[in-house]
């Protein structure tokens, strides 16, 4: 698989600071997402906290991540499109988890899982035929169907605060993927009708739950 550069600097933008993170707690503390510090104004860390890891397993499942999806987004929208989709993906998947966690005041997380996660889904929308194997699924998926199963459990994660996992960033990720991706490439819309609508309905679910008060 060739490598585009781009990807290579956004993995070393995550490596970099990740691991002055490991070793200097200070930083990590600094710039990590803590809902108490945005709200007393620090937003950068909206932005920052996607380029810190807890561990070198959660860096490198990310970047893992990033490195077999990454090149269908730059084939399709080239370089510069490829950082406006991760960054928004990013944000989006922060802004989520701030609008979730608003009320708990020490929540704080790490990760490039929002914009990873974007990019997935982004990858996902482009080629939604593609097959993903996995090490504890037999054959390959289709990857609309691992997209949309993918949102579903994100959306059970929040529901019922499963495990130490950002779910609310992976989904507000996975939002802003979609998005920019149909605002970059409109014509999915009538090319593949049926796609976008089906990868689109975790989102709806998700709108639904929240006007219902039942997140």
């Amino acid at each position: 698989m060739n490598i585009n550069i781009v990807t290579i600097v956004v993995i070393l933008a995550n490596v970099i600071p990740s691991f002055i993170g490991f070793k200097d707690y200070s930083f990590f503390e600094r710039y990590k997402f803590h809902i108490g510090s945005i709200k007393k104004g620090e937003r950068i860390r909206i932005l920052t906290s996607g380029f810190l890891h807890v561990d070198v397993t959660h860096l490198l499942f990310n970047m893992l991540t990033l490195y077999f999806f990454a090149p269908i987004v730059v084939a399709y929208f080239g370089s510069v499109k490829f950082l406006i989709v991760y960054l928004i993906s990013l944000i989006a998947g922060n802004l989520l988890s701030l609008n979730f966690h608003k009320g708990e005041y020490h929540y704080s997380a790490v990760g490039a899982s929002g914009a990873v996660t974007g990019i997935l889904y982004a990858a996902i929308l482009l080629q939604p035929d593609m097959r993903l194997g996995f090490f504890f699924i037999p054959i390959p998926i289709p990857a609309y169907i691992f997209g949309i199963g993918y949102l579903l459990y994100s959306i059970y994660g929040m529901r019922n605060r499963v495990g130490n996992i950002g779910h609310s960033a992976h989904f507000g990720g996975a939002i802003g993927g979609y998005v920019i991706t149909l605002l970059f490439f409109p014509s999915l819309i009538w090319v593949q009708p049926l796609m976008v609508g089906l990868l689109a309905l975790p989102i709806v679910i998700l709108f639904i739950l929240e006007k219902s008060n039942k997140l």
